[in-house]
């Protein structure tokens, strides 16, 4: 067999069926030279299209610790399963399990399975079943208070309009100064009533008029680092909703860094990535990485929930409005926290796209 060219050297039925898959698949000769690699493998490791033909150990070093078991395997022909393999794969480390067949005459395929996405996936659904829930609920308070709002604002002015006396306006004035601070915040928990508009749009320009609001601001101590795909395809999404999702995650990251420290915001390409239930071949991720304290653990499962907030003072709507309104798009926000670091990713996916 030639053991040159693509990593995708095989029929190509065959090849359409295993880049289809989640799941990383790896075919290796007697000498663990490297066969073919499906997309969720070469997405995993990073292979670049030279790997074909040369020493697996060589193009992946991370499987050094499982290397030296494999020719064994090879000579008494079992299928052996290694669960819960750490492997560090450019500079992030990657818990998978790793199921290795022998394939005839004297091959081996290689079955990875990434734990980290799997229990991301049940993660995220788990998140989205419960800020939906809390949204309706919401909703249906926010309704029930909008209604007697407006007769107590109507009932402050007639009863103003009888005083004489400029002091006891006053009150009057404290009523309706709160009830419209009140009518705010439920119009802000509602959201937007309307459908998306959606037109092209290149995330870049979106993500750069965000960062540009901010940099007007001249904090003198905040720091943005950008770090962006540039071969990344247009969308067909909301401006506005995008804009203001993003200008919500920047602002959180500012407030967790009482704006002292660097923003990062970097774009990437995700292939097989499952988003609100639905798997879709490719995916765009927006990153908002800040250097902050990290979201408390109390907080973890709630964090999208409305009104929930790990700052005094805050009202714990700018994260819960951001991820309505990237879900409104066929979207989701995740995040990753630990002390001085933060991430919160943008997940979208390019169907539909042109």
């Amino acid at each position: 067999m030639d053991e040159s060219g693509s990593l995708n050297r095989q029929p190509s039925d065959t090849t359409s069926l295993l880049d289809g898959l989640a799941t990383a698949v790896i075919r290796v000769n007697s000498n663990l030279v490297l066969l073919y690699a499906n997309a969720a493998a070469t997405d995993l490791f990073e292979l670049p299209q030279s790997a074909v033909g040369r020493p697996l150990a060589d193009m992946v070093t991370a499987f050094a610790p499982l290397i030296p078991l494999l020719p064994g395997q090879l000579a008494v022909g079992e299928i052996r399963s290694y669960r819960e393999l750490e492997l560090a794969v450019g500079g992030r480390t990657v818990t998978l399990d790793c199921i290795v067949s022998p394939f005839p005459p004297s091959e081996l395929i290689l079955e990875l399975y990434p734990l980290d996405r799997h229990l991301l996936i049940s993660r995220e659904d788990a998140l989205t079943q419960r800020y939906q829930a809390g949204r309706a609920l919401l909703l249906q308070l926010a309704h029930e208070i909008r209604n007697p709002l407006g007769g107590v604002r109507g009932a402050a002015q007639l009863l103003e309009a009888e005083l004489e006396d400029p002091s006891l306006r006053d009150y009057t004035r404290i009523i309706r100064n709160e009830v419209d601070r009140l009518g705010g915040l439920v119009e802000t928990l509602l959201g937007p009533l309307t459908p998306p508009r959606r037109s092209p749009l290149n995330i870049h320009e979106s993500t750069e008029h965000v960062l540009h609001m901010i940099e007007t601001e001249r904090v003198p101590r905040l720091r943005l680092a950008r770090d962006y795909d540039p071969s990344l395809p247009e969308l067909f999404l909301d401006r506005d909703l995008l804009v203001q999702a993003l200008l919500n995650l920047v602002r959180n990251a500012r407030e967790a860094m009482q704006d002292s420290g660097t923003i990062r915001i970097r774009t990437r390409i995700e292939r097989q990535y499952t988003i609100q239930g639905r798997r879709h071949p490719l995916a765009i991720r927006l990153d908002v990485e800040d250097e902050g304290p990290g979201v408390p653990p109390e907080l973890g499962e709630r964090l999208f929930l409305p009104l929930v907030s790990g700052r005094p003072g805050g009202t714990g709507l700018g994260l819960a409005i951001a991820q309505d309104l990237i879900q409104r798009q066929g979207g989701l926000i995740e995040w990753k926290s630990r002390p001085g670091e933060t991430v919160f990713s943008v997940l979208l996916p390019i169907e539909g796209s042109p």
